[in-house]
């Protein structure tokens, strides 16, 4: 009868072990990841996979226990989206957001990670009082910047003849860019945390050989902090870009639906008007596929760009 030591059976082919060449060398990690799994079918890819279907058939509500044929209508769903003004001008007002947010949020959460990384008083203060404005109601938080971004709030108040007029969210030219000044803001505190978290695995030694070098705080944070996270600076543009392109609760509250003239309108607040108020959820669908595909390659260009070299 031959035993099987400890050693052995860790060096075994894991074809060869009970549940390694089935479940990998680590089962219960799926299974733990399972729920979470099922999660994300159920609430994700299954709706996705409907509003695909959805997308390339002429759809229509009607009551649950209704029969009622939804015939194959190709591309014409994805022609009347992208020839629809109001489709094209939302696309482009995501476009002025995002290249407003994505690039300041990274920029600001990276450089006030940095600063508060080197305070030592009243660090967890400083901390906190970024934070706050991310785990605020919206709603809350939106009343109080209508107050001061208002034709006679506090910022034009302060402003005098410099204030613009129309006023910041009732400008066609302003609205947008008010509205992603205001989800950087908010959000700055979440993605300052993740820089927080990056920093503390840089190591200290390479800060001070780089001051031997005679690198000073700026060259210090272009040549040691920036490298240091990079990876991290991925994973925050690509979050901000799905954030971003998801925009709805913002220029639905702060400019009433996508004002003045549809300025604000996202492509998620027309995939809700639409689908919901205007009941065309086969038109809504693809403008949904289409905003997917492309927060996919925006995605995909982020991530290659956080590449370690």
């Amino acid at each position: 009868m031959t035993t099987t030591t400890p050693e052995a059976r860790r060096r075994a082919p894991r074809s060869n072990l009970p549940l390694g060449g089935k479940l990998g060398a680590q089962p219960l990690g799926l299974l733990l990841a399972a729920p979470y799994v099922v999660f994300l079918a159920a609430v994700m890819a299954w709706p996705l996979i409907q509003a695909v279907w959805i997308s390339f058939h002429d759809y229509f509500f009607t009551a649950p226990t209704a029969v009622v044929e939804h015939p194959f209508v190709g591309l014409q769903n994805y022609v009347s989206a992208i020839t629809d003004s109001q489709v094209q001008q939302s696309f482009g007002n995501i476009a002025v957001f995002l290249v407003i947010n994505v690039p300041l949020t990274a920029l600001l959460s990276l450089v006030l990670a940095s600063a508060l990384n080197r305070v030592i008083r009243f660090a967890s203060v400083f901390r906190v009082a970024f934070y706050i404005p991310y785990v605020t109601a919206s709603v809350s938080l939106i009343g109080v910047w209508m107050l001061l971004f208002s034709s006679d709030g506090l910022v034009n108040t302060i402003l005098g003849p410099l204030a613009p007029d129309p006023s910041w969210l009732v400008n066609s030219s302003l609205a947008m860019p008010s509205i992603a000044l205001y989800v950087t803001w908010k959000q700055l505190g979440f993605y300052i945390l993740l820089y927080l978290a990056a920093l503390q695995n840089i190591p200290k030694e390479l800060y001070e050989s780089a001051a031997m070098d005679g690198a000073g705080v700026v060259g210090r944070f272009r040549n040691v902090t920036v490298p240091g996270v990079k990876s991290v600076t991925a994973l925050v543009l690509i979050l901000a870009i799905i954030t971003g392109a998801n925009l709805f609760t913002e220029p639905y509250l702060l400019t009433n639906g996508g004002g003045p003239d549809g300025a604000s309108a996202t492509p998620v607040l027309l995939i809700y008007q639409k689908g919901i108020q205007q009941t065309n959820p086969d038109v809504a669908s693809a403008i949904g596929v289409m905003l997917v595909i492309l927060i996919g390659l925006l995605s995909m260009l982020a991530s290659r760009a956080g590449k370690e070299d």
